[in-house]
């Protein structure tokens, strides 16, 4: 399947809203700001830096999401209503993930190397999520909304509050959260 047709149809499995392939083409502005990254990242790979930077800018200006050209995103990926989305240098996400508004994955300061977070596989990032640090969230994990991550997530866990901490595992509850 194309990249395209992938992140095409992951909105439309996922949001009740979208009503067909051309409406969220041309309305959604993740699928936008998805494919403008696609081009930066291609010329960040090719060390044309400054052009990387100024592209992945006028994206954030049209978007309001933004993504740096160094961040490593696979297809199949959604970001919801997107407003407020930051992705930093080091950022990798896969597969099957899902961003809504006013997420950050961001680093802690001047550290050298992977600084930013890695979203595994069909984790699920709910608005104004701040996830800090190269900490990993595991596949299947589901960050709720404003949580403060800034240690690891297993594989199917969900995590709350700040700092964010796991309430459920494989669906069942873990200590004494309501």
């Amino acid at each position: 399947m194309s990249w395209w047709n992938e992140n095409i149809q992951i909105v439309l499995e996922n949001d009740p809203a979208a009503r067909n392939a051309l409406e969220v083409v041309l309305t959604y502005p993740g699928i936008k700001a998805l494919a403008a990254h696609r081009w930066s990242h291609f010329l960040w790979k090719k060390k044309l830096r400054l052009l990387a930077r100024m592209h992945s800018q006028f994206w954030r200006f049209l978007t309001q999401i933004e993504i740096h050209p160094g961040a490593k995103i696979a297809g199949g990926v959604f970001i919801d209503h997107g407003s407020g989305i930051v992705i930093g240098e080091t950022t990798e996400i896969e597969r099957g993930v899902m961003l809504f508004h006013g997420v950050t994955l961001g680093g802690t300061g001047k550290d050298i190397g992977k600084r930013h977070p890695t979203i595994r596989q069909n984790a699920l990032i709910s608005a104004h999520s701040q996830i800090i640090g190269p900490v990993v969230i595991g596949e299947n994990a589901k960050v709720g909304a404003s949580a403060v991550v800034v240690k690891d997530v297993p594989d199917n866990a969900t995590v709350v509050g700040i700092p964010a901490k796991i309430v459920r595992i494989n669906g069942k509850k873990v200590g004494n959260h309501d």
